[in-house]
């Protein structure tokens, strides 16, 4: 069994990703308008009506913006946990409320999508809850960790079960350190209930490798203190350390804040 991974945005302005076969597909969360995603996936020859279903990680606005739309107008189930749909009821930034769409998930507890088995897991993040998922396919598995504040025990599992994932490399420290966020805000980002730094991501790559690895794709980079080109040499000169070549042993690609990215082939 094959599938084909998508970004179709991954930043603080908004994120959601695409999984899906030649007859179906999912998103990973909706935080940009069903606009653009009708867009981006009519110019990578997707068709909307093919999605369906929508699974969410957590409540912030760049995740969520457009679930009620997705949900209660196009009809599509909405899958997360309990706390995150409260969230997602109480947030102003979701225009409708939703009923009829609404899925309640348990961390912990697998749930199948067609032919996908799904499974959610803890991400400490400052939101009502957060999760990464686990997606079965076959005998492979994809996996999106992504507003992690730190690794913990729960994250580097899950990741190390799958051949394919999504992490977070949001930011630069010293960009972040140097930069114009006041003081709060650059606490907020770098604690541990905050975001995944470039090196911390890098470092967490090399020191647990497993050849089982085939493609890691890099998300959620800050417009303001991080550059693509930077989080991925932050994580390739770390792989190198210790002997890992990216292109070679495991592929490392970054996913840009507002362009979709190529089709991936997984599996």
């Amino acid at each position: 069994m094959k599938l084909s991974f998508l970004s179709l945005a991954s930043g603080s302005s908004g994120n959601c990703y695409y999984l899906g076969t030649p007859e179906y597909g999912i998103l990973i969360d909706a935080g940009i308008s069903v606009r653009q995603i009708k867009k981006v996936l009519k110019d990578k020859g997707i068709e909307f009506e093919s999605i369906i279903a929508v699974i969410v990680t957590h409540d912030h606005n760049d995740h969520i913006k457009t679930v009620g739309c997705l949900g209660e107008k196009h009809n599509l189930p909405i899958y997360s946990t309990d706390k995150v749909h409260e969230g997602i009821t109480k947030s102003p930034h979701v225009k409708k409320p939703l009923y009829q769409a609404k899925r309640v998930i348990e961390k912990g507890k697998p749930f199948t999508i067609r032919d996908l088995s799904i499974e959610a897991f803890e991400v400490p993040h400052d939101s009502c809850d957060n999760v990464g998922y686990l997606i079965g396919f076959g005998d492979k598995h994809f996996a999106i960790a992504t507003d992690v504040g730190h690794v913990t025990d729960v994250v580097r599992d899950n990741l190390l079960k799958a051949n394919y994932f999504v992490l977070e490399t949001n930011y630069d420290e010293e960009m972040l350190q140097q930069g114009s966020y006041p003081d709060f805000l650059k606490e907020r980002v770098a604690g541990p209930n905050g975001h995944l730094s470039n090196h911390a991501a890098a470092e967490f790559l090399a020191t647990h490798y497993v050849p089982s690895w085939e493609a890691v794709w890099l998300c959620h980079l800050s417009r303001e203190n991080n550059h693509p080109d930077l989080a991925q040499k932050t994580v390739e000169i770390r792989l190198a350390q210790d002997g890992i070549v990216a292109g070679k042993d495991v592929n490392v690609n970054v996913l840009k804040r507002m362009t979709p990215s190529d089709i991936f082939i997984l599996g």
